[in-house]
């Protein structure tokens, strides 16, 4: 998996937004799937950053599009949504979006994939490749 150096500017406007939106770290992520937690896992990672691997169970809604998509899969704002990105920084974003839209209980998991992985954690792939 590629890491990307962020720019100044893109840290600083994920800054402005982290304390607006709650994280949850990976090993706590874990504890509330082994409880039973009932939630929408939303992977914000572009097209072939989704092909080549993702967490188990998870729904594909890019960055550039869930702002358009997300009422139409799921209506109720009170939903619980977790989204990750590659590292946690646009997964930030994504849920200071949909807080601004009115979903009152949307997480990014911090870390996002390279940190699951880390952690030795399953990654789904495409069977075909």
């Amino acid at each position: 998996m590629t890491h990307h150096a962020h720019s100044a500017a893109f840290l600083a406007l994920v800054d402005e937004a982290r304390p607006r939106v709650r994280e949850l770290d990976i090993p706590e992520y874990g504890r509330r799937v082994m409880r039973g937690d009932v939630h929408v896992l939303i992977d914000v990672r572009e097209d072939h950053e989704w092909a080549a691997g993702r967490l188990p169970g998870a729904l594909h809604l890019a960055r550039g599009i869930i702002e358009r998509d997300i009422e139409s899969h799921f209506a109720d704002k009170s939903t619980p949504i977790v989204c990750y990105c590659g590292g946690g920084y646009r997964s930030i974003l994504v849920c200071d979006s949909l807080q601004r839209m009115g979903y009152t209980n949307a997480v990014s998991l911090a870390g996002g994939i390279r940190g699951w992985s880390e952690a030795g954690l399953p990654v789904e792939t495409d069977e075909a490749g």
